[in-house]
């Protein structure tokens, strides 16, 4: 059979949006089987579903990646850890770099008890480490440069993910630990984010707020391949200085920006996630006018309960650069390409309409 790919973004249906994705390809005869997140529990159980019904009831998965910590993301993947033979899983534990770390922390002085605290705050990760080492799945870091297949891992870098680590709310009792009042202020600050004006606007208007998104969704792991000619890019919850490094990085790995095919938008469609430079170095500028069909394509995972995700800047943004955008919200989403078999009970999908307004930034 000839080469193909096929990319399948689970609708994880629930208040809040999550990621499941399930990667199969073909390159020289060989298939593989990648999966991406798995949302959260139900829809772990739902991805495990999709695999069998769509990819014949495999017995084996040849790669697992949990992007990050985030129970949108990770949580599901216990299902398929538990239900398949997986080859290997890749994963950052930030319990591996306690002795790194022990240093910068003013209440541990035992690198085992860090570690153990640091296992803790990041649970979900732990979870998947646990049925890993009972069934024997190796474990690598997906650090930036690492390849999992057919994927190069763009971002993080190793510097970054550990300095990440140290400054998350996550992490206990840190040189640079959160008091109460600044807790309290970042709590009012984040209600007030998703209490936002809209702005009427006509073609080519956006603007993005100061303000980044978490360290936890910085420290997402970032995908890129080029499978059947089709520059693919997986972001998870990906932020600003995470897109910088796909930039920085995509030299090295014969990338020539912009030029994206398949572009994931990061952290559902999150509006603290990107920005305009970032957008037009990855993807390209703002069109003069709206084109009838866009150039590339872009996804949101996000659920239709969940009333902050997508934001209509973001999906203005991505439609600006000439993507035909596609979102999950209740559905399945399949891209493919090359020569995919055929799936009769999907329907072609249509590009997602044009906001004519934004929130105010």
């Amino acid at each position: 059979m000839a080469d193909f790919f096929e990319i399948d973004f689970l609708g994880v249906e629930t208040k809040k949006s999550g990621d499941a994705i399930a990667i199969r390809y073909e390159q020289a005869g060989t298939t593989t089987i990648h999966v991406v997140d798995g949302g959260y529990t139900t829809s772990g159980e739902s991805l495990r579903d999709l695999i069998n019904k769509y990819y014949g009831s495999p017995l084996f998965i040849d790669r697992v990646i949990a992007t990050h910590n985030d129970g949108d993301h990770a949580r599901g993947l216990v299902a398929i850890l538990d239900h398949f033979e997986v080859g290997e899983l890749w994963m950052l534990r930030p319990w591996e770099y306690a002795d790194e770390l022990i240093d910068q922390f003013t209440t541990y002085n035992s690198v085992a008890h860090l570690r153990g605290r640091l296992r803790s705050a990041y649970a979900n990760l732990a979870a998947l480490e646990d049925i890993a080492i009972a069934k024997g799945i190796p474990i690598f870091e997906p650090f930036q440069g690492a390849q999992i297949g057919a994927f190069r891992v763009m971002a993080p870098t190793r510097e970054r993910y550990l300095e990440l680590i140290l400054t998350s709310n996550k992490t206990p009792a840190s040189l640079v630990e959160e008091s109460a009042i600044d807790s309290f202020l970042n709590a009012l600050v984040e209600k007030a984010k998703t209490a936002v004006a809209l702005l009427q606007a006509a073609w080519g208007g956006e603007g993005f707020p100061a303000e980044d998104t978490s360290n936890e969704n910085e420290m997402s792991v970032v995908q890129y391949a080029v499978l059947s000619g089709q520059k693919i890019l997986l972001t998870a919850d990906t932020g600003r200085d995470g897109l910088q490094e796909v930039i920085d990085y995509a030299p090295y790995v014969g990338l020539t920006l912009p030029g994206i095919d398949k572009f994931q938008v990061p952290h559902h469609g999150g509006r603290r996630n990107v920005n305009a430079d970032l957008l037009n170095a990855i993807v390209g500028p703002i069109l003069p006018e709206q084109r009838q069909k866009g150039h590339f394509q872009a996804y949101i995972s996000s659920a239709k309960a969940d009333e902050d995700h997508p934001r209509k800047v973001v999906q203005r943004a991505f439609i600006h650069r000439g993507a035909d955008l596609h979102m999950t919200e209740g559905r399945n989403i399949r891209t493919s390409g090359g020569a995919a078999p055929a799936r009769p009970d999907y329907t072609p999908l249509v590009p997602t309409a044009y906001p004519d307004s934004y929130e105010k930034a």
